[in-house]
């Protein structure tokens, strides 16, 4: 698809998931970006297919691509995408999603 989000809109996403939502990168990364393994997560990018993320695995740093589960073409798209993503991952992994 390519990328529908102008580059303040990535840097705003980018900022408010690593500030506000490292935890929940990293339950992602582990369960969805196939990296169990991993020890930390921090977002580093998106387009309309999916959102890029940096975990730390064994001490190095690993990319991680994440899919959407369809095509995202507006920024409104991103946070329930998201929400569904850390709600998969919390499921997957037998935790229990926030309220």
């Amino acid at each position: 698809m390519g990328q529908p989000f102008t580059d303040d809109v990535v840097a705003a996403v980018r900022r408010h998931m690593n500030g506000d939502h490292a935890d929940d990168s990293l339950l992602i990364c582990r369960s969805l970006g196939g990296r169990p393994d991993a020890t930390a997560a921090a977002m580093t990018g998106m387009d309309g297919d999916g959102i890029d993320f940096t975990a730390v695995v064994d001490g190095r740093d690993v990319p991680v691509r994440v899919p959407f589960s369809r095509p995202l073409t507006e920024r409104a798209e991103v946070r329930p995408e998201v929400v569904r993503m850390y709600r998969e991952a919390c499921a997957a992994l037998g935790l229990p999603p926030r309220s």
